[in-house]
């Protein structure tokens, strides 16, 4: 099994729901829109931890459902949800279905996922929702405006990931702080790579801070000794240590 296993997966759920054909479509639209994303991290992660098969698979296609209506929300919100004909009135429908699927998925008895791993994974992922307002509104970025909102968009959203992945697992106790390290380096990173105006706009002492920063949650990745890590932390690496804000 592997990342595009848990893709091939998520469309026979899609498919079990009989929806109208137009709903079926967009939603498959939403899908293809949001992979690979996470799948393989998802899997990897998962196998990692020790999962059996339809745990893995029934916890990695719910995350996933949850990830695609949370990519896109960013879609809208950033004017790039190009594969919709009417994205304002047809992505929201879309995002309510997928966050709904998303957590149908998740409580199923085979995913085995306990309930306060549930409640929790929730809650994170409303709280990461949260700096999603602080983002739109901000036209000046400092080190601690990104701070907040990456540890709540990037963080939170992957602790929320792991944390119902792992749960149960003997890594369940380590989901937070990995997940919480791994959005945040990953964020830094790919703001880093695409010149995003949340890191170029920043004053130069800001940017130096936000470095630093993402340079710790690196290392605090690498220090955990995982392997679902390893491919994430090639492409960080590279980027943060060389970056010259």
């Amino acid at each position: 099994m592997s990342g595009g296993a848990l893709y091939q997966e998520s469309l026979r759920v899609l498919r079990r729901l009989e929806l109208p054909e137009e709903s079926e479509r967009d939603v498959l639209a939403a899908l293809e829109a949001a992979q690979p994303g996470p799948l393989s991290l998802f899997y990897e992660a998962g196998a990692e931890a020790g999962l059996e098969r339809d745990l893995l698979t029934t916890r990695g296609v719910g995350l996933f459902f949850s990830f695609s209506a949370g990519n896109l929300a960013d879609d809208l919100i950033d004017g790039d949800c190009t594969y919709f004909d009417e994205p304002s009135r047809v992505g929201p429908c879309v995002q309510f279905l997928l966050q709904n699927l998303a957590w149908a998925t998740l409580a199923e008895p085979r995913a085995k996922v306990p309930p306060l791993a549930l409640e929790e994974g929730a809650r994170l992922l409303a709280q990461a929702a949260g700096p999603q307002a602080l983002e739109v509104r901000t036209r000046e970025w400092t080190a601690p405006v990104f701070r907040r909102v990456a540890e709540g968009i990037a963080g939170k959203q992957w602790a929320a990931y792991l944390r119902i992945l792992w749960a149960g697992t003997w890594l369940e106790e380590r989901a937070v702080q990995v997940g919480l390290a791994l959005g945040v380096a990953a964020h830094i990173a790919e703001d880093i790579r695409s010149k995003d105006a949340r890191f170029t706009s920043m004053p130069h002492g800001d940017r130096l801070a936000v470095v630093a920063w993402g340079r710790r949650a690196a290392e605090s990745l690498r220090s955990q000794d995982l392997r679902c890590l390893d491919a994430a932390l090639r492409r960080i690496e590279p980027i943060i240590p060389e970056v010259e804000p």
